[in-house]
């Protein structure tokens, strides 16, 4: 008898999602079924919801997300019955040209499928009562009892970390710290500015104290944040509503501006303060975005000086590698996850959730399943 579990299905942009019965898929050969414990309600489903990021309709939304293997195809590697594992949404060929390259993230068959919604095989893994195709979110769609994912998808972590602290490894905070241990180029002692302080940008801030940062100048409009900031590992706040953060910046280097900024913010005042803030030679990563057709200028002046810019959607995730190893400095003390989460809530309760996201009222609202 096929499988049926309550997931929250978006038909319409900005309308509510409904809690609905969905009937999956009998697995593939290389499949996994994993039960959702925890899923995190991310910034990126929030655009889908509000129209800004455009996916087939109806969908399951959802991909940062940790549950229990309950089920495996014949041909599953790597993962088996009872593991404990987080999501990654990010599964790829391994023999395009990009993945020859090194950059799993822009895996063409990644890419190409993406926009569609579909698993990673092109292929729909779920139908709605009325006998419909229910699309998913960056191949997971886990916010649902169950999800379908091949195998590459799921990666065990210690059965020690709580799930509602393990679903956030798969999203944002692999995203923010990643950004700042694989990709920062952080040397010790070094200036590092991390504007927004959001699940991402606080994952950020503490990547860059486990790289040796000297100091951490961390940048938001919300008090609280900062406070947070501060807590994870930030040796400056700036209130950015009322101060100058490139003066800030600049005022701790002797006038050269920061090392690296990690920008994570998502607005175009953001993008641009990093430019200025910058000093010559210096990084900067961009994790924010808006809304793809919008434009964001620049001074031309503050692009100048051999300074790089990098865009950056995963923090180089390489997941088999990085999952188990921020599960590990979770478990280790080192890596504060508690304090990201502002509320835990049911599946009933994801459209509220939303709201309080949309709102800034929560780093992040965690969805536990029974």
């Amino acid at each position: 008898m096929a499988l049926q579990y309550r997931a929250a299905v978006l038909h319409a942009a900005q309308t509510p999602m409904s809690i609905e019965t969905i009937t999956a898929a009998a697995l593939k050969p290389t499949d996994v079924l994993v039960r959702i414990r925890a899923a995190g309600l991310c910034h990126t489903d929030l655009e889908v919801i509000e129209g800004s990021l455009r996916y087939p309709l109806p969908i399951v939304l959802g991909h940062e997300a940790a549950g229990i293997v309950e089920q495996i195809g014949p041909a599953a590697r790597g993962v088996k019955v009872g593991d404990h594992v987080v999501l990654s949404w990010n599964p790829h060929c391994g023999h395009c040209f990009y993945c020859d390259r090194d950059a799993p993230i822009l895996c063409e068959e990644y890419l190409g499928l993406g926009p569609k919604a579909v698993a990673f095989d092109g292929a729909i893994r779920g139908t709605l009562a009325d006998g419909r195709g229910v699309q998913q979110l960056m191949f997971l769609g886990s916010f649902g009892e169950y999800s379908i994912v091949p195998d590459q998808q799921a990666i065990p972590v210690p059965k020690e970390i709580p799930f509602d602290r393990a679903c956030l490894i798969g999203c944002g905070v692999m995203t923010g710290a990643g950004a700042a241990l694989n990709l920062g180029a952080i040397a010790h002692g070094d200036t590092v500015m991390v504007i927004g302080c959001g699940a991402v940008g606080l994952a950020a801030v503490q990547g860059a104290r486990l790289a040796g940062a000297g100091a951490i100048i961390a940048v938001d409009v919300n008090p609280a944040k900062l406070l947070l900031a501060a807590k994870m590992g930030a040796t400056h706040g700036v209130d950015a509503s009322k101060d100058d953060a490139i003066a800030v910046g600049k005022r701790q280097t002797n006038g050269r501006g920061v090392d690296v900024v990690i920008e994570s913010a998502g607005s175009v005042s953001a993008f641009r303060v990093t430019s200025e803030a910058v000093r010559p030679g210096g990084q900067i990563i961009w994790l924010g975005k808006i809304d793809v057709d919008k434009d964001v200028s620049f001074r031309w002046g503050s692009l100048m000086q051999e300074k790089r810019i990098r865009r950056v959607s995963y923090g180089n995730a390489r997941p088999r590698r990085d999952f188990p190893l921020l599960a590990r400095a979770y478990l280790d003390g080192s890596l504060m996850l508690d304090e990201l989460i502002t509320r835990r809530i049911r599946l009933d309760e994801i459209n509220d959730g939303f709201a309080a996201l949309k709102r800034g009222e929560a780093i992040r609202s965690v969805i536990t399943f029974d």
